[in-house]
């Protein structure tokens, strides 16, 4: 069995990915109490409600992987409009977690603006002792209709050669496959508004054939900015049709409002992505042992 331990869990994106894969998290750690009852609800582990950077690191029980999801808001480039792209120095905390306990694995989920900061690249990608592989972009098309390009950092005690790259995408799984029939979502006035073009942006509406754009926490609060087109009205997402775009199964339920949901979701793991990644390391330790 392999073990593994998560950081800046969220809502479980990836904690259920590599569950799914065949990866056993015994602990997460997250600060948002919403989503740490989110995982409570899902998922059966330890989750930790705390604040990584008032936690020390040698009195946890040590694992095979470490697992490291922290904020990417200021890695991205769509912070460049609000000034806000200055990096963040939660990954240090990750990164002193990942120097002291010296796991054999670590994986890191961000952005791909993230190598753009050339001292959080430094550290993710020099620690002494470790072999890191930078795979980006990995898009969450390959599993999903929604195009979600993302960065995976893989930091191993070993050379790690027997990575494989998901297929090409195949286009079996489309946005009208997600949908739910006729659910109970507003059109509300900013809808109308910004589909008459009375906001600087217009929508993004996505065909029942298309590929969604990138779900965003965002959508929380305002819906008017990603919409779709059923095929009888163009409207908002529902919660499950955005949690689908994620490859949430819908068994999987979010504590508190739609707009806490929402806000879980589009920071969120796309589970399809956080189950391949657990397939490469389980690769990883098969040739290990």
């Amino acid at each position: 069995m392999i073990y593994a331990k998560s950081y800046f869990s969220g809502a479980g994106g990836m904690d259920l990915g590599l569950s799914e894969a065949g990866i056993n998290i015994t602990d997460s750690y997250e600060i948002d109490h919403k989503a740490a009852e989110t995982l409570r609800h899902n998922l059966d582990h330890e989750v930790h409600e705390t604040d990584i950077t008032k936690i020390t690191v040698l009195d946890q029980a040590a694992t095979d992987i470490m697992i490291g999801t922290f904020p990417c808001t200021r890695y991205s480039t769509a912070a460049d409009i609000t000034g806000t792209r200055t990096g963040d120095d939660l990954f240090l905390h990750f990164f002193r977690h990942v120097a002291l306990a010296q796991p054999e694995m670590y994986l890191v989920e961000n952005v791909p603006g993230m190598r753009k900061f050339r001292v959080v690249m430094e550290a993710l990608t020099k620690l002494p002792n470790y072999y890191v592989r930078v795979e980006c972009p990995i898009n969450a098309n390959y599993w999903l209709p929604q195009d979600r390009q993302r960065l995976i950092l893989i930091g191993t005690k070993r050379p790690f050669n027997e990575l494989s790259y998901p297929d090409k995408p195949t286009g079996t799984i489309r946005l009208a496959d997600i949908l739910e029939r006729d659910p109970d979502v507003s059109v509300t006035k900013s809808v109308i508004n910004r589909l008459a073009g009375q906001y600087r942006d217009k929508p993004i509406i996505t065909n029942l054939n298309g590929v969604a754009p990138t779900a965003v926490a965002h959508y929380a609060k305002d819906r008017s900015t990603r919409l779709v087109n059923d095929g009888h009205r163009v409207r908002p997402y529902s919660v499950r049709e955005y949690a689908r775009l994620q490859g949430f199964p819908d068994w999987y339920q979010f504590v508190g409002s739609d707009n806490d949901a929402m806000r879980q979701i589009g920071n969120a793991v796309a589970v399809p992505m956080a189950r391949w990644v657990g397939q490469q390391a389980i690769k990883y330790f098969d040739v290990k042992s």
